[in-house]
């Protein structure tokens, strides 16, 4: 009986001593939060700014008027909500859709107003920072996983691919892509009458004012601006842990760089096919959205590494997929430089997990000549298309297979180069000149698929896939 009740006693104390664990971290979520309650102000002030631009800025069309107020509404109602903890999530969330909402409105109606286009998409990106970045994401137990102790480099690995070192790469180049498709976007929205093209006569006109480009239900330049938009949030968003801590952010950072930017890839690729024209602006932001893959892919592996070995450990895998976790390894990241450390640190530090093997920097020479082939050997038809589109698809996968954790997807080239040895014989328009040059280079790109390339850093698990 004894022995029951120190039992008892003693699992009674371990629930007391929980449950006071749990208050001291509400408490310590709630603290967190009041010092950033300024931002919700902030977004009231935004809010009535959005409901008075209308009229203070002379919207032409009913449908951005009204937009712009109901908008603007909404943002008070909501910042208002969400100065109360009861309301926080969602109201803080329902913030950040209408900041998203109002990088669209412009081009879902056809805004004929460059200041309601600057206003709505600059407004739009400060109540998305304003709600869920500067005071960190909604969520109690989200802040409660992240307050737990855990590892700041993922075992096994070398370096930590989420910190600020390693997303600076992606947010600089995101900056640049989005200054250029809003300069083509103004074109298409007919802000400006002309449109900067230094090597292809009228190619840049040719393509926005396409019959391609026309079927899109809004501006197609505009909606690259949008993405660049959310890729630079997206990117800022989260601590040097979140390759941990926000499993879902990482991902639907990857599907908006990787899956949607090597679509957008492609489409550019296609122009010369499909329009009959180049676009200098175009062929820049394909390879802006090119070069931001081979930073972001080792993140995601990180990512999925953890959310194995959490599924491993007996958690859940949704839980910690929206919710983030920990594991049971501690270790400190002591590689990254801190802030005061001599700038000639930091450089290094941003490429950490790419590198530069002469082989994959031939194949993407290579891949260029094959673009320009046609015009200098005199390729005609389908012969010079499929050189144009499988160059082109050349140079991709070589420049993402400079992602060390991507490096085995150098071998895609072998199959395109494959390719690129017999198309000359099976299809339209390609001479003697055409098939020794496809032949020649078809064998060397295979070569060049052999070797593996230098890896200068570890990857835990997915070492073994490395080959």
């Amino acid at each position: 009986m004894i022995a029951e009740h120190e039992h008892a006693k003693g699992h009674g104390s371990h629930d007391m001593n929980h449950g006071d664990d749990h208050e001291s971290m509400i408490k310590m979520t709630l603290d967190m939060r009041r010092q950033w309650l300024w931002t919700n102000f902030t977004i009231v002030g935004f809010g009535f700014w959005l409901i008075t631009s209308p009229f203070t800025f002379g919207y032409a069309k009913p449908a951005m008027i009204w937009g712009d107020v109901a908008s603007g509404a909404l943002l008070v109602l909501f910042a208002l909500a969400a100065v109360s903890p009861r309301f926080d999530f969602w109201g803080r969330w329902s913030i950040a859709l209408v900041g998203i909402w109002l990088q669209f409105a412009p081009l879902v109606f056809w805004t004929t107003s460059p200041a309601a286009f600057v206003n709505d998409t600059l407004i739009g990106t400060l109540v998305i920072g304003l709600s869920i970045l500067v005071p960190s994401m909604p969520g109690m137990a989200h802040h409660m996983e992240m307050a737990k102790s855990g590892p700041e480099i993922p075992p096994g690995w070398s370096y930590n691919p989420s910190t600020w070192h390693q997303r600076a790469p992606m947010i600089i180049i995101a900056f640049a892509g989005w200054l250029i498709s809003r300069y083509l976007a103004a074109f298409q929205l007919g802000f400006i009458p002309t449109i900067w093209e230094p090597f292809f006569g009228h190619g840049t006109v040719n393509v926005l004012t396409s019959n391609v480009s026309r079927k899109f239900p809004v501006s197609d330049a505009g909606l690259g601006a949008a993405a660049y938009t959310l890729e630079m949030l997206m990117a800022w968003m989260g601590g040097k842990t979140r390759w941990r801590s926000m499993p879902w952010m990482v991902t639907g950072f990857f599907i908006l760089v990787v899956p949607l930017g090597v679509t957008s890839i492609v489409l550019v690729i296609l122009q010369p096919v499909v329009v009959g024209s180049w676009c200098t602006l175009c062929l820049m932001t394909a390879l802006l959205m090119l070069l931001m893959i081979p930073f972001t892919v080792d993140e995601l592996v990180a990512m999925g590494q953890f959310l194995k070995q959490s599924v491993r450990d007996g958690n859940s895998m949704w839980r910690a997929f929206w919710i983030g976790g920990t594991l049971n390894v501690e270790n400190v990241d002591e590689r990254t430089p801190l802030y005061g450390a001599p700038v000639k640190e930091y450089f290094p530090s941003m490429s950490w997990g790419v590198t530069l093997p002469w082989t994959l920097l031939l194949s993407v020479a290579f891949g260029l000549w094959l673009m320009l082939s046609p015009v200098i050997l005199g390729t005609m038809g389908r012969a010079a298309a499929d050189n144009n589109i499988f160059g082109a698809l050349i140079v991709t996968v070589a420049v993402i297979a400079m992602a060390e954790v991507f490096r085995a997807g150098r071998f895609l080239n072998v199959l395109f180069s494959a390719w690129i040895i017999a198309s000359p014989w099976l299809l339209a328009g390609a001479g003697a000149g055409t098939r020794v040059n496809n032949a020649i280079v078809g064998v060397l790109l295979i070569l060049l698929c052999i070797p593996r390339g230098t890896i200068k850093e570890q990857y835990g698990t997915w070492d073994r896939l490395i080959v």
